[in-house]
């Protein structure tokens, strides 16, 4: 099977989850032919061989803010899929599929599919419709037409959760039987430390020994649900004093750190921004509990790493995440956009070390039975093979 991968992003260039969801998945489909397409970024080579996939980075140029970019990231795309296609037909050693993440490639992955008569399977990770509770804008009009332009294009759907089925069926009329559900995975070998880490300094740079660390990593976006943690915050520290907060991302925290001066808590709240994966993978195997108060979440591939570092986690019941946590085994689920309930929670894990063990011990079981790369591979080239046999049965 030889297969054309479109992507916005891919390593080093890592701008939000797909670029660890393409990295990691690809490699795996071992004996299979597999190029992608992505954008140039910093002193990456413009081509290499990752794991064994054609890599190829092409340069955008000059643009005039991001939907200009996007433009003319996806001319670029197309431009250069449409020779490797060309140079592949002409060796007759033709691509069989073409595959896109999400709507920002789709102009492209769906030209190449119209011109060259190659099917195309599309994977939606997230919609504007999902996360804005609803189109209300123009511009949020604008992506939604996008989304669903590409979704009526492709030959099969894939998305993370059933709750994501649900959603593409929502927001673009997408029938159900036209959608595949495969998980998001991680390789939980990448967790691993060296023999010689000193945890206990480590984690001093953080807290004192005895406080518990409750932490949240991602995005400092609406939807993620920060405000919401730094509500339930009085809620922890009145039954458990001894509790620090650390906060870990990049992006504009001015909001959340002006309330939590109101709340007078300051002393028990660490902003560290964005943090390397290297020290976050530190970090995790210090933390005594992680927690994604999301109010939109297709999947929360967070949850992975924190199944992997072995942190027991509390999430909102928000899109995806009870599909990813078994409440009370693998993990706590809370009810969404609700202070009190993550505060609930959250004192469930910290002030039982017991439980919160056997919580982490569930969540590697977890992370192991279904949430491994080979299987996940294994899955999407089912589909890719169910569009190539339905494709040799039709004129085009």
């Amino acid at each position: 099977m030889k297969i054309l991968v479109l992507t916005w992003e891919f390593p080093p260039r890592i701008v939000g989850g797909i670029a660890r969801h393409v990295a990691e998945l690809y490699p795996e489909m071992m004996g299979h032919e597999v190029h992608l397409i992505t954008v140039e970024f910093g002193q990456a080579p413009a081509y290499e061989v990752v794991d064994g996939v054609h890599v190829y980075r092409v340069p955008i140029g000059p643009n005039d803010g991001f939907f200009d970019f996007i433009v003319k990231m996806n001319d670029a795309m197309g431009l250069h899929g449409g020779k490797l296609i060309s140079e592949a037909l002409a060796a007759e050693e033709p691509f069989d599929l073409l595959h896109a993440h999400d709507w920002l490639v789709g102009d492209a992955a769906i030209a190449l599919k119209n011109i060259f008569k190659i099917p195309l399977v599309a994977t939606i990770h997230a919609t504007e419709y999902g996360r804005n509770m609803g189109i209300r804008t123009e511009v949020q009009r604008y992506i939604n037409t996008k989304e669903q332009r590409l979704v009526f294009e492709a030959w099969r759907v894939i998305v993370c959760t059933q709750y994501m089925v649900g959603e593409v069926g929502r927001a673009f009329l997408c029938p159900i039987d036209k959608v595949d559900v495969i998980g998001n995975g991680i390789r939980a070998e990448k967790k691993s430390l060296p023999a010689d880490f000193d945890r206990a300094t480590f984690r001093q740079r953080f807290a004192y020994d005895q406080e518990k660390i409750i932490y949240y990593v991602g995005r400092m976006a609406y939807e993620k649900g920060v405000h919401v943690l730094v509500e339930a915050m009085p809620r922890v520290l009145w039954e458990y004093p001894a509790a620090k907060f650390v906060i870990i991302g990049g992006g504009n925290t001015s909001i959340y750190r002006q309330r939590v001066e109101q709340l007078n808590l300051t002393q028990h709240v660490y902003f560290t921004g964005f943090m390397q994966d290297e020290d976050l993978d530190k970090f995790q195997t210090v933390a005594d509990c992680a927690v994604f108060p999301s109010l939109y979440e297709p999947f929360g591939i967070v949850v992975l790493e924190s199944f992997a570092a072995g942190v027991p986690v509390v999430v909102s019941n928000a899109g995806g995440l009870p599909e990813v946590v078994t409440h009370t085994k693998t993990g706590i689920v809370t009810q969404i956009n609700d202070p009190f309930s993550l505060a609930y929670g959250i004192l469930e894990v910290i002030r039982y070390p017991t439980y919160a063990q056997w919580l982490q011990d569930n969540g590697r079981e977890e992370l192991d039975r279904r949430f491994r790369w080979p299987m996940l591979a294994q899955e999407t080239l089912a589909v890719f093979e169910r569009v190539i046999t339905e494709r040799q049965g039709i004129t085009w």
